[in-house]
């Protein structure tokens, strides 16, 4: 008999830590908000641990647990609330939990001195209740309670400084857009029922294996619907624009929610029903040129931003880019080999970004830093662990990630060729912006302020180092940043390629991996392009941000019309705003407002006023005090109460 894992205590834990700060926080010492924050996610992180340790003793996967009463059963229709463990579970559970816990640490150094410090962890432990929910799901229905519990914990988060015109807004922006693809996600839903009547992941799945005729067409539908869900949540075209308004939030919050977990949700959706999409060439098409053309996209708007979370937050919408279009070319394990590796360096940047922000004051341009290499040393040297990885030099864990998608997509039968070249010009482009991050932060001349009026956490002023507690999650995330890509590390350069067989039996056997085995040489080739043109761009920021700094200048003033494209990020928010936005406002307010609102809302209330006024005059002739009267009326209702009596005895 299959022992019980418990798996119902990984989302209870941090459930329980956000119900003791949400209620009693407030009243609660510092340090034990802070006991509390941290107590219960590592605690969930100790459970997956062991959870690792018993598969890695024998324990068969996949592992499904049921709650001894059915969620919904209503007309026929059954939904259990399960959790279902299999490979693809076990390596996001260890990601989120371990990233979480990481950036938990982190986040009691840099809210120390934040008013509402409760309210935050108690909204980041929520955060994790429901990214657990969503990864552990062994159903649509309970996959959409996370899916939505996580837009709601986003949302909180990003407007977490409410008193920001900026933040609130952003918080609004980000709900609203999530909103549009989570109505595809909910059509899904409808559609599954009606089609199969169940929404579990594995009767839906073995329906689909067992009907082989089912091809293109409905579930055609349902993947394009699919795929607009992940495209608000992961960020991408065209429900992207939500992501770099996000950075209003606390910079832990990016790197946990924005970086390294929530939106990489629509990926994991994507990768979990890939037998639905391996059976509809069009929407793999479309995911893989939503992914490459996001990535490009992403990527030209970030060499021009000078704000540092803004930067990282353009280059998570084109890393997220890879990894649809991994997915894309049927290559799932390699995007979640992205998506892991990922997780490490991008919390990392963000992580470290934030230690920048908290040793300047709160600065955030990098036109007001630079050299602060060798004042922030330990940031300095975790961020370019980062800065290489995200770049894809070996090797450093980006490499082997990146390299491995950009290898299945040249290998890919439908347009591959096309979209390899795509993905490899904007490796280029985000190792150039990458560096072109790094020279303006930390070399060159000081153009910070030597005293920064803002109180640090620590008491003091000036440009210092994080305290420890913040340190060492960069230290850790670090480390992994270097290593953490060994897992996947190719046959053709001499490795296993672990994580890729450890994901095969969700997946299957790779039919691109197969290929890519056969001919070594090519995989060493693309593998040294790649490589190469990682340093192309490392040399471009090397020549325009440190040996010729002045370089920059110039080709931003011969190249003026570009420039200002990307610095106006192609007016996106702008057309949206004038196409979409404003005409949806004016009919809001035009037609739903006057028309709906006060037309039938008000004139239905003022009607129904009127008519109790009317029949209460009325009425109110009957109670006139008279004797006579009341005689009359007697009269009359006996009389009325005679005929209908005399009408029904004549009908029976």
């Amino acid at each position: 008999m299959t022992p019980s894992l418990h798996l119902w205590l990984l989302p209870l834990l941090p459930l329980a830590g956000f119900a003791v700060n949400g209620t009693l926080g407030r009243r609660l010492p510092k340090f034990a908000v802070s006991l509390v924050a941290l107590l219960f996610p590592a605690a969930a992180f100790a459970q997956v641990l062991w959870i690792v340790a018993y598969v890695h003793s024998g324990l068969m996967l996949p592992h499904v647990e049921r709650f001894a009463t059915p969620w919904i059963a209503v007309s026929g229709f059954h939904a259990n609330f399960s959790f279902l463990l299999d490979q693809l579970t076990l390596i996001m559970l260890l990601v989120v939990t371990g990233v979480g816990f990481v950036i938990h640490l982190y986040s009691v150094g840099y809210m120390a001195t934040e008013d509402g410090y409760w309210r935050f962890f108690s909204y980041l432990n929520l955060f994790l209740f429901f990214m657990l929910t969503l990864v552990l799901a062994a159903n649509f229905l309970l996959l959409f309670v996370g899916w939505e519990g996580v837009g709601l914990a986003s949302y909180l988060l990003i407007g977490f400084y409410y008193q920001k015109d900026s933040a609130a807004n952003a918080g609004k922006k980000a709900f609203i857009v999530n909103r549009i693809g989570d109505f595809g996600f909910l059509l899904v839903i409808f559609l599954l029922i009606a089609h199969f009547g169940t929404l579990s992941f594995s009767t839906v799945f073995e329906s689909v294996a067992a009907h082989p005729e089912l091809q293109g067409g409905f579930l055609t539908t349902i993947c394009l619907l699919l795929v607009l869900g992940a495209t608000g949540k992961s960020a991408q075209i065209p429900l992207y624009v939500w992501l770099p308004d996000a950075m209003e939030g606390p910079t832990p919050v990016s790197a946990l929610i924005h970086a390294a977990t929530m939106v990489t949700a629509g990926v994991y959706m994507v990768a979990r029903t890939h037998v639905l999409f391996d059976r509809s060439p069009l929407a793999l098409g479309v995911v893989a040129i939503i992914g490459a053309a996001t990535a490009f996209f992403a990527a030209t708007v970030g060499i021009v931003q000078t704000d540092i979370k803004r930067v990282l937050a353009y280059s998570t919408i084109s890393q997220l880019g890879y990894m649809f279009l991994a997915c894309g070319v049927a290559a799932y394990s390699m995007a979640i080999f992205h998506l892991v590796t990922h997780a490490f360096f991008k919390a990392l940047l963000f992580l470290a970004a934030g230690s920048v922000i908290h040793a300047l004051g709160g600065e955030q341009d990098m036109r007001a830093m630079g050299g602060l290499r060798k004042k922030l040393p330990i940031t300095f040297w975790t961020m370019t662990a980062a800065v290489f990885a995200i770049s894809g030099f070996f090797p450093f864990a980006g490499f082997f990630s990146k390299d491995a998608i950009l290898a299945a997509t040249f290998q890919s039968a439908h347009g591959g060729k096309l979209l390899w070249a795509v993905g490899l010009i904007t490796a280029g482009l985000t190792s150039f912006y990458m560096f072109r991050l790094w020279y303006l932060t930390f070399f060159g001349e000081a153009r910070t302020p030597a005293q920064p009026t803002h109180q640090t956490a620590h008491g003091s002023h000036g440009v210092h180092e994080s305290p420890w507690v913040m340190l060492l999650p960069l230290v850790i995330l670090g480390v992994l940043s270097v290593a953490g890509g060994w897992i996947g590390w190719p046959q053709a350069l001499g490795g296993h390629d672990w994580i890729a067989h450890f994901l095969d039996p969700v997946f299957g056997s790779s039919a691109l991996r197969a290929a890519s085995l056969a001919d070594m040489r090519l995989e060493r080739i693309l593998a040294g392009v790649s490589a190469l043109t990682a340093l192309i761009g490392w040399f471009v920021a090397d020549l325009m941000y440190r040996r010729r700094p002045l370089l920059a200048d110039k080709a931003e003033r011969a190249a003026q019309p570009l420039y200002k494209l990307l610095w106006n990020k192609y007016w996106v928010d702008e057309i949206y705003a004038d196409l979409i936005v404003w005409p949806l406002l004016v009919f809001s307010r035009n037609e739903l407002g006057r028309g709906v609102d006060q037309g039938v809302i008000d004139g239905a209330g003022t009607a129904w006023t009127a008519g109790a006024r009317g029949a209460s005059s009325w009425i109110r002739r009957m109670q006139s005090g008279n004797i006579r009267s009341y005689a009359g009326w007697l009269a009359m209702g006996a009389a009325a109460v005679l005929v209908v009596v005399l009408y029904l005895a004549h009908l029976y």
